[in-house]
């Protein structure tokens, strides 16, 4: 029997996206694996045999560095615009609402669609086991952050369970949500990265003054928080997480220079400023302080947060969102070698490059005078 070696593919388009911004006219050459073994520049690919050509920008497979897939079920159930506590009341009311066949559907479908849409790796939020089936056949990389979260939790007992899972590690939901020993506790064990949910509305902060509609929710529960002396959340924050620990902060819609400036002068490790506008649109109609982040040079890395509060787990539609103000090819850095460093993936994924395998995604439907996102705009996934 004769042995026939498969033939390299071969895939050109109009950009590739690389760390220094975009290149024209990109060739790549990837062996049947998927693996990069060639980024080369085309002369006239429509004469070159075996190459395909695609309109648009190629990109590595893009990185959701926060998302809750175990949530997928909710999509819709919980009203667009009432605000944080009655989004959090909402949360409460309609989780249990659903079987475990009609979750495992919802958690199977959105693993599906990001994987057509490019989608590399996750980072997802588990609080119960309903993912992890999915989540061990799919193609996507998942890190998953087991996640405590309840004023009234003693231990780490209900989440413990999850940490036999692979790359699966312990997370404090807020620092407005767990108790003060165990957010501690969590904070300071282990090296594997923290994700935090961070001033993602005004209540966090009035919280410590005993104001503002978390203060009043927890008082009519009869909860009491023993975190409050810390003045803050960027002040619980920095007196509970060692400087050595990388932690992605989400949301942070409501930080301020002086946020940055606490968080800064106190971390050694890296510290990742995840952005999900879409969540925040939904939520609250907040929208995080971009151009603030930028100017101070920090790590910043997208996610969709989950279908409770968004309509679809797009990270093409988080780049619209955040605007035209940020040029299109930054913004795709945050989507795939920003995600790929924050989940401790960026030696494997999020560019494209000889000898690695990160999968190949188009973005097509672009308005390439201007370069910037357009509604029709989409990714869909080459390799």
């Amino acid at each position: 029997m004769i042995s026939v070696t498969p033939s390299p593919r071969r895939i050109a388009s109009h950009y590739l996206l690389t760390r220094s911004g975009l290149r024209p006219r990109p060739l790549l050459t990837l062996a049947d694996d998927g693996t990069v073994v060639g980024v080369d520049t085309w002369r006239d690919p429509d004469r070159q045999a075996g190459v395909e050509f695609y309109s648009g920008i190629l990109l590595p497979g893009m990185v959701n560095a926060h998302c809750h897939l175990e949530l997928s079920c909710l999509r819709g159930a919980i009203p667009a615009g009432g605000g944080f506590a009655a989004f959090a009341r909402g949360m409460g009311a309609q989780r249990g609402r659903f079987d475990e066949e009609q979750r495992r559907r919802a958690i199977e479908a959105a693993d599906a669609r990001m994987w057509r849409e490019g989608v590399a790796a996750v980072g997802d939020v588990a609080n119960g086991e309903s993912t992890f089936a999915v989540k061990a056949r799919s193609a996507i990389r998942y890190r998953t952050f087991a996640e405590l979260f309840g004023l009234q939790s003693v231990s780490t007992a209900p989440v413990d369970g999850l940490l036999r899972h692979a790359a699966t590690s312990l997370t404090p939901h807020s620092t407005y949500s767990v108790p003060d020993a165990l957010f501690r506790r969590i904070c300071s064990g282990g090296d594997a990265p923290l994700s935090i949910h961070f001033m993602e509305s005004p209540a966090e902060e009035a919280l410590y003054r005993g104001e503002g509609e978390l203060a009043a929710w927890y008082a009519e529960r009869g909860w009491r928080c023993d975190f409050l002396h810390y003045g803050s959340p960027v002040e619980r924050l920095v007196g509970s997480v060692p400087p050595t620990r990388s932690v992605l902060l989400v949301h942070n819609c409501c930080v301020t220079q002086r946020t940055i400036d606490r968080v800064t002068a106190h971390f050694t490790a890296p510290v990742w400023w995840c952005l999900c506008p879409g969540s925040n649109r939904y939520i609250s109609g907040l929208r995080p302080p971009v151009e603030l982040l930028r100017a101070n040079g920090l790590n910043i890395c997208v996610g969709t947060d989950s279908l409770a509060s968004n309509g679809a787990l797009s990270l093409v539609d988080e780049l619209r969102l955040l605007g035209d103000g940020v040029p299109l090819a930054e913004r795709l850095l945050w989507v795939t070698a920003g995600g790929a460093a924050a989940l401790g993936f960026g030696d494997e994924l999020g560019e494209i490059a000889p000898g690695r395998r990160p999968g190949v995604a188009l973005l097509e439907g672009i308005d390439f005078s201007a370069m910037r996102l357009l509604p029709e705009s989409r990714t869909t996934r080459l390799a």
